[in-house]
């Protein structure tokens, strides 16, 4: 199959969040620039969007409420989707978690776009729990997808099998229509490994303060460490996320910050920085797609305790460059980060074959290449 020359097309990225795009796919739009695709990213306003202009990338603000449940605020963001498409005209869109996929996929087809690619971080929370919420919405979720999602010129981005496996039991999605991409890709040559700092040993969660993400998991851990007399620092890099029915509370956090449980940065940005100056990466999480903090992590050159769940085990590796351990046990993560506190060598070991496998397998340029491959099958296609 000759694929179609990419000069000109126009590619449009639709998200619900600055801050997650810039995070997880700013390198995949300058990659698309670099090789001459037109560049447009769709998100609501925010302080990240600088660094979209910092990086030559065009935005358009959209309204947009991630969580939001209001049917005619949501009808005002389609119309306005709809709006956009029309008037930008983009061969390819790319949309990134739930709503814009919904809403972005069903305006897509309406205004006769060519390309259609969806990407999903994980199963998303409404396929993951059985929480009331969850499933009050599910049927109708189910339905949105199988019609929106069945086309020819559609293709849905997941992140690991375990993902896939899922997507399809639910018959969600058409299995010609799902391809793989590991995660986001990680840029190795500003996560590098350096030397461990001196001092207590630090144990970094790099996350959204989710409860699902075994925050409350963590937190146990801590007061189990402390009981038995081990010196190490838990720090949380994140901040809770309000419009997120997992997120922790500020209140919550300021209470364990108090306990001397935790230590809290809150958001950071330069998480390369952050990493140097921890010993272990902890994300006890209970599903992930695949998790960006893992592969920074790991080509970082620091050892990693993650549970033993889909989306974790992708990049973290029993025994090779993780400790994995059950999910919702914190008395098992305890352990873990005690063995690799305490076993200078075991987390020098482990965090040497991290750093190998994030190059081999995870830089950010082989994921672009794979999805800009996607977009190029998808434009080859007739009309």
């Amino acid at each position: 199959m000759t694929l179609p020359r990419r000069n000109g097309k126009k590619l449009l990225f639709l998200g619900a969040w600055d801050w997650y795009f810039v995070c997880h796919r700013l390198s995949l739009a300058v990659a698309a620039k670099n090789a001459s695709f037109d560049v447009t990213v769709a998100t609501p306003t925010g302080p990240y969007v600088t660094k979209l202009a910092e990086a030559g990338i065009r935005h358009v603000p959209i309204r947009m409420v991630r969580q939001g449940k209001n049917p005619a605020v949501d009808a005002a963001t389609l119309a306005e989707i709809v709006a956009l498409y029309t008037r930008e005209r983009p061969d390819v869109v790319h949309h990134i978690a739930i709503k814009p996929m919904l809403y972005g996929t069903l305006a897509a087809k309406v205004t006769g776009v060519r390309a259609i690619v969806n990407a999903m971080g994980g199963l998303g929370y409404v396929f993951s729990t059985d929480a009331p919420l969850a499933r009050s919405i599910r049927a109708g979720l189910t339905i949105a997808y199988r019609g929106l999602l069945s086309g020819s010129s559609t293709r849905v981005i997941l992140q690991n099998e375990d993902d896939r496996a899922a997507w399809l039991k639910w018959r969600l999605v058409p299995e010609r229509n799902v391809v793989i991409v590991r995660g986001a890709g990680v840029d190795t040559e500003r996560f590098h490994p350096t030397e461990e700092p001196e001092g207590d040993k630090v144990v970094l969660l790099p996350a959204r303060l989710l409860k699902d993400k075994g925050l409350l998991e963590l937190v146990e851990a801590s007061r189990i460490l402390k009981r038995g007399g081990v010196r190490a620092r838990i720090v949380l890099a994140g901040e809770p996320d309000p419009g997120n029915p997992a997120s922790a509370t500020r209140e919550e956090v300021a209470t364990w910050v108090r306990e001397g449980l935790v230590e809290h940065l809150g958001w950071r940005d330069d998480m390369d920085a952050v990493l140097r100056s921890a010993h272990v990466v902890c994300l006890p999480s209970y599903r992930e797609g695949l998790p960006k903090a893992l592969l920074e992590a790991a080509a970082s050159g620091r050892a990693i305790v993650a549970t033993d769940v889909p989306g974790c085990r992708e990049i973290a590796r029993h025994d090779e460059n993780a400790l994995l351990v059950p999910p919702r046990s914190g008395e098992a993560l305890a352990d873990a980060i005690r063995r690799l506190v305490e076993d200078d060598s075991l987390r020098a070991r482990l965090g040497a074959r991290g750093r190998a496998i994030a190059v081999e397998e995870f830089g950010d340029r082989r994921v672009a290449e794979r999805t800009l491959a996607i977009y190029d099958e998808l434009l080859a296609q007739r009309p």
